[in-house]
Order: structure tokens, then C-alpha cells, then sequence
């Protein structure tokens, strides 16, 4: 399953002056449950928000390389959503390699789905395994940017 079959450009942000800075884990998990619920009447942010914190809870989801991967489930799902946030200037976020984050792609799902769930997580990860495209990501000025970005990497064969 490709990232963009769960990613739609209104959920993709940048976090800097046009479009809202972020600073802290806190405010970066609120702003990407902002973006999951955004335009969606059966799940609300708060809802979004609670599994996604509930998940970094157990563990960090930063991964090393200044990239993090929220993730959580809610029944009131019927697909698989993403959702995008990059971060111009690296946040704290307790990633196991201990340095901040600049990439979180944050995914929620039903949970009945989570073989779906893995396959997306897995896909994000080889997306995001490149330092040169991790990069270009973060050099993204605008949302709809970094999508196109996205978009094109997709594309691109393997």
C-alpha cells in the first residue's frame, strides 16, 4: 500500500511561521490529530489525540534519523488515515537515538485493520529511510510541498 492511498494534502503541514510553529512533543501530536480528524464527523481530534498519546505512552514513536511515526487505532475507523508534519526546526521527542525530530508522519486506523497498519508503517519507513530525501522534506516551505514530494518519490521506481 503506497503512502498516498492514506495521505491527502490537507493533512500534510509544515511547522513554521505560515503555518503555525510547533515547539514541543505535545503541541506537535495535538497539531497532527488536528490534521487526522480535519473535515471527518466520526472521529474527533480529541479522540485522534488520546491514541495517539496513549501509544507514545508505552514507548516513543521517534525512531532515529530525526524522524517519528504516531500511531494508534480507533474502532470509529473505516480506513487507514496519515497524516504529515514537518518540522523546520527540530522538536524534543524522546527518539531512541536521543536527538529531535524534524519528520512525524502519523498514522490511525481501525483496529481490525492491523496487518493494513503494519504495511503502511513499513512503507513510511523505507519513504523515510533516505537521509537525502528526509532532507528535501524538511527544506519543504508549505504543506502541499512536501505532499508533492512525497508524490513524486512515490513514483519514482524503486
Amino acid at each position: 500500500m503506497a503512502v498516498l492511498e492514506v495521505l491527502a494534502v490537507e493533512r500534510v503541514s509544515v511547522a513554521n511561521e505560515a503555518e503555525g510553529v510547533v515547539r514541543t512533543k505535545e503541541a506537535a501530536l495535538q497539531r497532527l490529530a488536528a490534521l487526522l480528524a480535519h473535515g471527518r464527523s466520526d472521529v474527533s481530534e480529541a479522540e485522534v489525540l488520546a491514541a495517539l498519546s496513549e501509544r507514545e505512552k508505552l514507548q516513543s514513536t521517534g525512531v532515529g534519523g530525526g524522524v517519528a511515526v504516531p500511531h494508534g487505532s480507533l474502532d470509529k475507523l473505516d480506513r487507514q488515515l496519515g497524516a504529515l508534519l514537518v518540522c523546520p526546526h527540530p522538536i524534543p521527542f524522546d527518539a531512541i537515538d536521543g536527538e529531535p525530530v524534524s519528520i512525524l508522519f502519523a498514522l490511525v486506523g481501525p483496529k481490525r485493520a492491523s496487518a493494513e497498519h503494519l504495511k503502511i508503517l513499513a512503507r513510511v519507513s523505507r519513504l523515510l529511510r533516505s537521509e537525502t530525501f528526509r532532507q528535501k522534506l524538511v527544506q519543504a516551505a508549505h504543506g502541499s510541498d512536501a505532499y508533492s514530494l512525497i508524490a513524486v518519490t512515490e513514483a519514482a521506481p524503486a
